[in-house]
């Protein structure tokens, strides 16, 4: 009677970490039901394969002070993973560069890599949570796609992600959020972005 006590309880846990991990993302969701289909219509996409989509996104802390300090790229590891909800990677120096003593392969930054559920919700909360937390904010620039449907956004301070612990942090840190779309061209990615609920800013006059 034991053991069919413990079954059935491991089997509602299961069940119940099941439910949790198909719960669709709210901006996924967003997407799905509203956002593609507005850009078939757009755009002309007949295939609903070829409708641009989100890929993935890209967290990078450059940390070149960490030659000197090395405990410095570990505070910085460590922030971005919670800030990620998921472990960076330590990035190393491709080339050496004597005038700034750094040698090939050494440790320089962290980078981790989203993709399904936690890209959506990490793009929720730096839509909804922390651009709203930067100090002046006026709206992002739309000038930083690469030309292939790619945004990159550059964040000057990490502490407007409130999953971080204001009293831990040793200082402040800067990193870089690259979106990688599906889209063909700039135009595609900027509504693609926009109709997701990222702030860009108004031109002058509009």
């Amino acid at each position: 009677m034991a053991k069919k006590e413990k079954a059935d309880s491991a089997a509602k846990k299961t069940a119940k970490k099941g439910g949790q991990s198909e719960q669709m993302p709210r901006l996924r969701k967003r997407y799905t039901e509203d956002i593609a289909p507005k850009m078939r219509e757009e755009f002309g996409i007949e295939n609903v394969m070829a409708v641009p989509r989100l890929e993935k996104i890209v967290l990078n802390m450059g940390m070149g002070e960490a030659i000197q300090n090395i405990k410095i790229l570990d505070n910085a590891t460590e922030e971005l993973g919670q800030i990620a909800g998921q472990h960076p990677t330590v990035t190393r120096a491709r080339k050496s560069i004597a005038a700034f003593k750094l040698r090939e392969g050494m440790p320089i930054g962290c980078r981790v890599t989203l993709r399904g559920q936690r890209m959506w919700t990490f793009l929720d909360r730096l839509i909804a949570t922390a651009l709203p937390r930067v100090r002046d904010f006026r709206g992002v620039p739309t000038g930083s796609f690469d030309g292939r449907g790619n945004y990159t956004l550059g964040i000057q301070d990490h502490l407007v992600f409130p999953d971080l612990d204001y009293n831990k942090v040793d200082k402040s840190k800067g990193l870089n959020v690259s979106i990688v779309t599906t889209a063909e061209n700039d135009e595609q990615a900027l509504y693609l972005l926009r109709e997701l609920g990222m702030p860009f800013a108004r031109r002058q006059g509009s």
